[in-house]
């Protein structure tokens, strides 16, 4: 983790911002390994779930609905597309130092 967060930093997006301080926090709380693994996953992965959804919410949206379970070829189909928008999304904001 960098120190920069250890220093309590924020996401930059205030709907993330509790998810960044508890993962934090977690982080303080619990040592790396598999006891960090099992006891942090859930808001790992809740934060990054949170910064797409507020980075790209269309695209993120699509993708959730139309890749939640299965279907037919279609829907397959729609999901990749969806899975596709999604990454350039996410690629499009990325810095390119």
């Amino acid at each position: 983790m960098s120190s920069e967060a250890s220093k309590g930093a924020t996401t930059g997006f205030v709907e993330c911002d509790r998810l960044q301080r508890a993962l934090v926090e977690c982080h303080r709380q619990i040592p790396a390994g598999r006891a960090w693994e099992s006891g942090c996953r859930h808001l790992n992965r809740g934060l990054a779930e949170c910064l797409v959804s507020v980075a790209c919410p269309d695209e993120a949206e699509a993708v959730r609905s139309l890749c939640g379970s299965g279907g037919t070829g279609l829907k397959r189909t729609q999901c990749q597309q969806a899975q596709l928008s999604l990454s350039v999304c996410l690629s499009s904001l990325q810095r390119q130092d």
